[in-house]
């Protein structure tokens, strides 16, 4: 089975989390060892978004605010792709079409951002698109996805399944803007919902998550 897995900035960089960058390595080796082909791709969580504020405050544009959170998302995909592959895996893909023609010749990839406008969940879903991938894992610091944000709602309530037709009922934002921050991206969802491609949204604190999801157990909420 070919996977993308999207692990987000707010798990592995909101502060940056060496054990769970160490796990999730493993977890790929695991993967791949199955007979997988596993994408990665991984945001720059507080860390971009504290760098978008700088820029915007140094006076660059969105554009440039964008193309700034770009690098520190792939700062960590190269972390994570030279823990697993070694030094020799220090270039991470920089294109979508980088990205397919890498994952068929090695079985794994790991990469961040791609170009401005274009947050790492889109990157993920086009990514999955091009690679007719069939699922995507989205590791994320909630449990799934909820009626409302249940960081400012208590009475949210999780859901185990959602179509993508209903997501609009749950999120908030309808646009890209720099540092974005909503459990699907508008874009990716538009997508998705085009392709048809499901997508499970698992809490990624807990990196067997993952492991569950390729499996097809039943976990966080699935999208379809």
């Amino acid at each position: 089975m070919r996977i993308i897995i999207r692990i987000g900035g707010s798990v592995l960089a909101s502060p940056p989390n060496p054990e769970i960058m160490r796990r999730y390595a493993d977890i790929i080796r695991e993967l791949r060892d199955q007979g997988h082909e596993v994408a990665v791709v991984v945001g720059g969580g507080s860390l971009a978004r504290d760098l978008i504020d700088f820029a915007r405050e140094t006076g660059l544009s969105e554009h440039e605010q964008d193309e700034v959170a770009i690098s520190a998302s792939r700062i960590f995909a190269q972390i994570l792709a030279m823990k697993i592959g070694g030094f020799h895996w220090k270039d991470v893909p920089t294109t979508i079409d980088e990205a397919v023609k890498m994952l068929k010749d090695r079985g794994v990839i790991i990469m961040g951002g791609v170009k401005p406008g274009m947050t790492t969940d889109t990157v993920a879903a086009l990514l999955a698109s091009k690679a007719e991938a069939n699922l995507i894992v989205k590791a994320t610091d909630q449990d799934g996805v909820y009626t409302k944000d249940p960081r400012k709602h208590p009475d949210a309530e999780k859901l185990d399944e959602i179509r993508f037709e209903n997501l609009s009922h749950v999120l908030i934002e309808n646009r890209h803007r720099a540092g974005i921050h909503q459990i699907i991206d508008p874009e990716a969802v538009r997508i998705l919902t085009e392709k048809r491609i499901k997508i499970m949204v698992v809490n990624g604190f807990k990196p067997e998550n993952v492991l569950l999801a390729a499996k097809g157990e039943k976990i966080g909420t699935i999208v379809y």
